[in-house]
């Protein structure tokens, strides 16, 4: 029921989150000697969850390590202002997908009043 009534929108929200977790992560841990920083390629686990898969599963076959582009001498990976774009970006897909899911909410309890 919830698939129908909110499309991959519900799904996409999962993602989102789990993405924001990962990006935090490496925010961090950006000054930790030998962290790799990930990543979840949204566009995969959107594709996977789409297809059956869990958001869970579909976000961990997603997840790559990013490839710095300054490597630091420690061995972290996390590129800090790259990490606080993409948390950005990501933030932003997350407020928008939740705004879709309450207008689709306040739709149906419209609907379910009358008016």
């Amino acid at each position: 029921m919830t698939q129908d009534l909110f499309g991959i929108h519900g799904k996409a929200l999962q993602l989102r989150s789990q993405r924001m977790g990962v990006l935090a992560s490496n925010i961090a841990n950006a000054g930790t000697p030998g962290y790799k920083a990930r990543d979840i390629d949204f566009g995969a686990a959107i594709k996977a969850a789409d297809a059956g898969a869990s958001t869970d599963r579909a976000a961990h076959a997603a997840t790559l390590y990013r490839v710095p582009v300054m490597p630091s001498l420690d061995g972290n990976t996390v590129e800090l202002q790259n990490e606080q774009l993409a948390f950005s970006e990501n933030a932003v897909g997350y407020s928008t997908t939740l705004e879709f899911i309450r207008s689709r909410v306040d739709t149906v309890k419209r609907a379910l009043r009358g008016d």
